[in-house]
């Protein structure tokens, strides 16, 4: 075999482990059924993104700069996994409706509650001002680049060339009574091709809508 093709082969293989390694690990509550009845309608809140910056970037970005990316950024994860799961809704027919995600941001900023101060309030506080069930929170952490190898690996396999990012995301559903956490979604997304917020919620929701708990009874 030429060295060649044992390149290729050893870079298809690291490139299967890895994406292997990105799978999500999800958790749903004994006791979902339970509420699941009785729940009708889901908010869907900004999402807390943390980025962190290349050097070359940090050197330019101000604080300011980088809190306007952030939010920016979870409010364009907000409208897209809204978008996401109503399409699959129709597809799916999950048994809850979502805010629409113009009401609950309205509604947040009636409240008085900052953006940015939204984790340090109860699932149940949230559930109550914005006149829901539950609540849908997502985190999103964004890591270095990876490696020259890494990023060759993921380029054969995607057909994506270029810097590459790894973005930890987590999905949760809390009930709006008690606060119980319901549902927990943690997916890694890894890959240029996951570059922005629009490819990151393509790779996330594409499984995490099929495993969306709100489904009838099979």
């Amino acid at each position: 075999m030429r060295l060649s093709t044992l390149r290729t082969t050893a870079v298809v293989v690291f490139a299967a482990l890895l994406l292997t390694a990105c799978g999500p690990t999800i958790y749903l509550a004994k006791d979902f059924r339970t509420y699941a009845p009785s729940h009708k309608v889901v908010a869907i809140l900004p999402a807390d993104v943390t980025m962190q910056l290349r050097p070359n970037q940090a050197k330019n970005t101000s604080a300011a700069q980088q809190h306007d990316m952030e939010a920016k950024s979870g409010v364009d994860f907000q409208e897209k996994i809204y978008a996401w799961l109503l399409r699959r809704g129709q597809q799916r027919g999950y048994t809850v409706s979502f805010q629409d995600v113009r009401q609950t941001d309205a509604r947040l900023r009636e409240s008085g509650i900052p953006m940015d101060q939204l984790r340090s309030r109860t699932p149940q506080e949230l559930a109550k001002i914005l006149g829901v069930d539950a609540v849908l929170t997502t985190s999103v952490r964004t890591s270095k680049p990876m490696s020259d190898g890494a990023a060759v690996a993921v380029g054969l396999i995607a057909g994506a060339w270029g810097a590459t990012n790894q973005a930890n995301i987590t999905v949760n559903i809390h009930e709006g009574g008690a606060g119980n956490l319901l549902w927990k979604y943690d997916y890694v997304a890894a890959g240029s091709v996951f570059s922005s917020p629009e490819t990151i919620v393509d790779a996330l929701m594409r499984n995490a809508s099929k495993k969306f708990p709100y489904t009838p009874k099979s």
